[in-house]
Parts: structure tokens; sequence; C-alpha cells
């Protein structure tokens, strides 16, 4: 099931709540050449009235129970179809403290990346005035270059299906009103560059970088200001008078805001969350002004008289999907697929640290839903409530066949076997000491012995890991549930797979073996405790040796040597502590990815250069000098250990970028 595939996937290095992160659906074989393969069909029970009575009575029954246990405060629902609202309702608290409901059509909600569809469509609005084109060099467009990659440009495309081939930025993702300001969106774009680290068209990483960008092409062809530009071009002829992109809110619209918690339980609002990268991520808006943007396109750009996109361009933004690998779900042209129960689905999720939401839109049905809530919840709950409505909705009103298959029991245990290894996940960051978080938190494949597999960071709602069942070769489904997982074979080796909900934007790829966690992270491990044990019993010994009146045994180079292999071990383990300590704090608070950490960051890479360098080089001394004088064969293989040690963790401080000058991430 969908809930089950990703209730653990904002842990895995993903944990960023970056406005972006979305977990989707199952599908079954999308057009093209992968869903020619005859594969048996499982056909549900009978839908239930999809009636507004019916709607109703089902979200009252589901929606204050999920948000009671799940410790969220909050959440706006809204249903659509056939080009009318069919219902829209308000459940929990847009103030806890107050108590104030929320009102569907009246209280704001933040929708995070689902703002993005609203970038998306202004690009296409451009388009079709002709004033950009998908498949040009976006440097055209630019008052700055974006370099190239393998000799290629980025393009629309390229930017619209998050293959540009970005690295992640995560440096002035976030902030809040009232704390240290959040550039301009603009100029956090021309500030750095991110790293390309993927040739263009070829792997989807996720990238608010690439979208904000796409959000100042606009600004610059229109050469209207990018808040205007959609209130005049998108909220003005759907008539979204309770929406707004700008930051902090106007005052007339400050009053309607929901507050954003941690947990419902704590009754502390957190403040409102300034977005770095805001054609990515910072609107705000009610569930009904949601509802009309969600029926203009599910009516191919028309809302009543009104009309947003021509109906050719609509249709080319739902129905040009990018396949990268077979059966799973794919990215469109902004939009992305959530086709469940055989049904064909598209729309997009978002989160920021407080709010989580969904849109779903049934393009061939006509029906769209659309969910936020104001609360992270107890455990991460805001995913499961927001993943298990849709698959309900879906399996309610909307059932369908499900994909079914089987691969016989030896093909399936030798490419169980074929699949097991490390990957590292494709939205990434690559060029700042964020990369230890790769290190720190690897993709695991592991066949099991009833010859399905299990992905580490696919967990089931009991957080138990999801077995996925061969149905085609190298095509698995979830054994309990719908969600697919594909794989691509290079000469004989599996060297890439993904599976729905996450398919769309990010790729699992075999880590290189220079720096995979499979042999990295144990001899690391090993190599601290090392280092950490002579660390410790450098002032025990001395302790002891006083207490006895035991003198020092060593002296000229031997002593020298000791000593300062012991500096080295204490200094290395502790430079390493602080890094750990510091990421963690970053990405526990993401108002500290901002300029106001960059002295502790030039710090800690100056630190690194001289602990890292110094230790390694004191390490090979003691060595050297321990293998050549008359002591025990341990105290020399002591010594070869902590040489060894301290040459990794110089490795790994080069590899991961924690000796660097540069505060850019």
């Amino acid at each position: 099931m969908r809930a089950r595939v990703l209730t653990m996937f904002l842990a895995a290095l993903c944990s960023w709540a970056s406005p972006g992160w979305a977990q989707e659906g199952a599908q079954l074989p999308p057009p093209g050449p992968a869903a020619e393969t005859t594969v048996p069909q499982t056909e549900p029970p009978g839908a239930a009235p999809l009636t507004r009575e019916n709607v109703e009575a089902w979200l009252d029954g589901y929606m204050p129970y999920a948000l009671q246990t799940g410790d969220i405060a909050g959440a706006v629902v809204v249903v659509v179809k056939d080009g009318q609202v069919l219902a829209q309702k308000g459940y929990g608290y847009a103030d806890v403290k107050t108590k104030k409901p929320v009102d569907p059509e009246l209280t704001l909600f933040r929708p995070g990346s689902i703002s993005k569809l609203f970038t998306w469509t202004a690009v296409m609005q451009q388009v079709e005035q002709g004033k950009l084109a998908l498949d040009a060099d976006v440097n055209q467009y630019l008052d700055f270059e974006i370099p190239p990659r393998d000799g290629q440009p980025v393009t629309l495309r390229n930017i619209m299906t998050h293959t540009a081939g970005f690295e992640e930025q995560l440096k002035g993702l976030m902030g809040e009103e009232g704390g240290e300001p959040v550039k301009p969106y603009d100029e956090l774009l021309k500030h750095w560059v991110p790293e390309r680290i993927f040739a263009p068209g070829t792997t989807p990483a996720y990238s608010n970088y690439a979208t904000s960008l796409a959000g100042y092409i606009v600004q610059r062809v229109s050469g209207v200001p990018f808040d205007d530009y959609i209130e005049q071009n998108i909220f003005a002829p759907l008539g979204m008078q309770h929406a707004s992109f700008r930051q902090p809110l106007p005052e007339s619209l400050k009053p309607l805001m929901s507050s954003g918690y941690n947990l419902a339980s704590e009754g502390e609002a957190k403040p409102y969350e300034i977005v770095g990268p805001a054609p990515a991520g910072s609107l705000a808006a009610t569930g009904a002004d949601m509802a009309k943007f969600m029926i203009a396109h599910l009516q191919n750009g028309a809302f009543g008289s009104a009309r947003i996109l021509q109906e050719d361009t609509a249709k080319q933004m739902h129905g040009t999907p990018l396949t990268i690998l077979p059966r799973v779900h794919r990215m469109l042209l902004g939009f992305y697929e959530q086709n469940y129960n055989g049904r064909r689905a598209l729309g997009h999720g978002g989160d920021t640290n407080w709010f989580h939401s969904d849109l779903h839109l049934f393009i061939d049905d006509g029906v769209g839903m659309y969910i936020s809530v104001n609360s992270l919840g107890k455990g991460g709950a805001a995913q499961n409530v927001r993943a298990t409505l849709f698959e309900q909705f879906a399996d309610r009103y909307l059932p369908g066949p499900t994909l079914d298959g089987k691969v016989d029991d030896k093909t399936a245990a030798e490419h169980a076997r074929m699949m097991a290894g490390v990957y590292e996940n494709s939205r990434r960051i690559d060029s700042s000491f964020f990369k230890l978080l790769g290190l720190a938190g690897p993709v695991k494949v592991i066949p099991n012995p009833d010859n399905t597999i299990s992905v580490s960071m696919a967990l089931n709602l009991a957080g138990v890991p999801i077995k996925w069942r061969e149905v085609e070769p190298f095509v698995y489904r979830d054994a309990d549930g719908e969600s697919l997982l594909s794989a691509e074979v290079k000469d004989g080796q599996v060297v890439r797979f993904s599976f729905d909900g996450v398919s769309p934007f990010m790729m699992f790829d075999r880590t290189p073996a220079s720096r995979s966690p499979g042999w990295l992270l144990p001899t690391a491990i090993i190599g601290l405790i090392s280092l950490l044990l002579t660390s410790l019993a450098w002032p025990v010994s001395a302790l002891v040796r006083r207490h006895y009146g035991v003198a020092y045994g060593l002296s000229g180079d031997d002593a020298k040597a000791h000593r300062w292999v012991r500096i080295a071990a204490t200094a290395a383990v502790a430079i390493l502590i602080a890094w750990a300590i510091t990421i963690a704090k970053m990405m526990g608070n993401l108002t500290l990815l901002s300029t106001g950490s960059d002295g502790w960051v030039w710090l800690m890479q100056l630190l690194s250069l001289v602990v890292f360098v110094g230790g390694a080089i004191f390490g090979v001394w003691n060595a050297w000098v321990v293998v050549r004088s008359p002591r025990k064969w341990y105290a020399k293989a002591w010594a070869v250990v902590l040489a060894l040690s301290l040459l990794l963790l110089l490795y790994i401080a080069l590899t991961f970028h924690l000796i660097a000058f540069d505060v850019n991430y």
C-alpha cells in the first residue's frame, strides 16, 4: 500500500523537511512499450456512491480519529467532481490555545511543494505565448549562467521533470518570520548554483532550486514580479481571494492563517515559515481556493468562463511522461503520476516543517482531492494520515484492477540476489559536508528467504520492512499492497531501482565502491573505537602510574610519538563528534541552514584540516617509530591500527568534504 511504502521515508536523508517530499501510490503499467506485456489483473469489489452525503459521512468517520490518534491539531480536506466542489471540510483547530476551528473557506494552510504546480502552470502560460521554449537552453532567459554538464545545457523540460541534474541545495531553504532574514529567492539563485551531478534528462533528482529557477524565468520573460504574476494570471481568473505566495503574508490574510505545530498536545504554535526558494513552496491558501485550482486542471485549464491554460497546453502538461524505469510512476510536466487501481491519476505532495499536504487528480474521472494538516504529529503521523486517506478514498470510490503476476522461484531467487546491495539516493548533496548524510543512512536492498526483497527505507505502518514480490522480471509489487518497484539491469548487473511514490523524482543508484557504506561504515566504526580507546587509555594509564609510583617507560622519539598520537586520536574523535552534532542541529532546525552558521562552518573546516591531516601524519610517524623499536608485538600492532584509523578518517574527511573552504551547501 502507498502508506506502507513511505511511512519512514522522511527519515532517510530525505527528512530534510523541505517543501517537496511527497508520497504517492501504486500504479498499473504506463502507456508505451512497458505496458504491452499482458499481466493478470485482480478485480476489486464495487464502488461506493461518490456523493456529497457519502463522502462527508466517510470523512467524518476517518478524520477526527486520525487527528486525535496522530496528535495533529487540524486539517482541511476538499473533494471535487465534475467541475464542482463535492465536499470541503475542516477538522480540528487552526489555533489550539484559542480552539479556533479550521474553516475550509477561510483558514489558510501551507501546501508546501504543491506550490510548484502553480509555478509550472505559469511556465506553460509563457510557453503558450511563445516567450518560452521547453527545450531551449535556459541561459537565454537568465542574467546569470547555469554551467553545462557533459556539454549539455539545462532546459525547462529538464527542470519540469526534475532531470536538470542538480544536487540538493539546503542553505537558505527555510527561515521563520521574526528570525534571521532569508535572502529573496532571486538573490539565493544567483549566490550559488548547485553542482550538476547528472547529465540532463537521465536521472530524476528532485530540486527546489530548479523550480525556483523556473519561477525566476517566468518573472524575467513576463516582466512582472513572480508574486504579482501568479496573482494576476492564476489567482485572479480562478477567484482565489485567500491565497498568496508572499512572505510574510499580506496583513489582510494573517488573521486567517492556521498556526503550525509539531504536536497538537504541545499547544505551542510555531512561527510562520519563510521558504527561501519561494516559487518552490511558499504558497498559503484555503482549501476552497485549492479546489478551484484542481477544477481548472481537471477541466484542462477552464474554470467557469475563465481559462488559465489552453486545452492543448493542459493536456500536454498532464500527458507527457518521462519514462526512466518501467511500470513505476513517472514525472509529467510538473505533475507526477499517482496512478492507482488502474486509473490515471496525477498530482503533487508537499511538506514544510509543520504543514503536510497532498493534491490528487483522477484526471480521466473528473475527481480531485486535497488534504493538508497543520502538524507533523506523533511519529510523523501526518504522512500516514494523508497517504491512508488517498488509498481508502480510491479503494472506496474509484476501485479498479491491480497488477499481479508470477515469476518462478528460481528466477526470483537469482534476481533477488542481483538486487542485493547498497545504493545512494539521486536526491543528495555531493559537494559539501552534508554528503556525510549518505554515509550515515545508506539505502540497502536485502533478499529474503522467500525470494522477496526488502528495502531498508521502505517500512510498513508497523515499522516493519515491506516485502516486495517479483511479478515480472525486475518488477516487484508490495506483497500486501499495490505499490510497485522497478529496477534497471545493464550488462547483467542491477544498476538502479526506484519505487512508486518517489520514482518520479528519485532514483537509487549503486554506490561506488570508493564511498560505499558497505565497507566504509564498519571500518570507520572500528577505527573510531580504536581511537576512542586510545584517548581513554591515556589519562587512565597516567593515573595508574601516578598511583603506583611507576615511572613513564618511554623516552626520546618513542615518548614524543606516543604523546602526539594520543593527542591526534583525541582530537580526531572530538572533531567527528562536533561534526555529528553540527549536522544534527542544522537538520533539526532548518533556520540554522543560513549565513548565520557560516562562521562555525568555517571553523569546523579549518579544524578538520589541522586535525585530520595532522592526525594522519602523527599516526604514520608513531607506527614507524614503534615498529622499529624493541617494544612488544601487540604495541606494534596497535600502532599500525591507529595509523590506519587516522588515515581512514583523513580519507573520509576528504571524500565527504569535511576538509573544504566553502560554506555553500
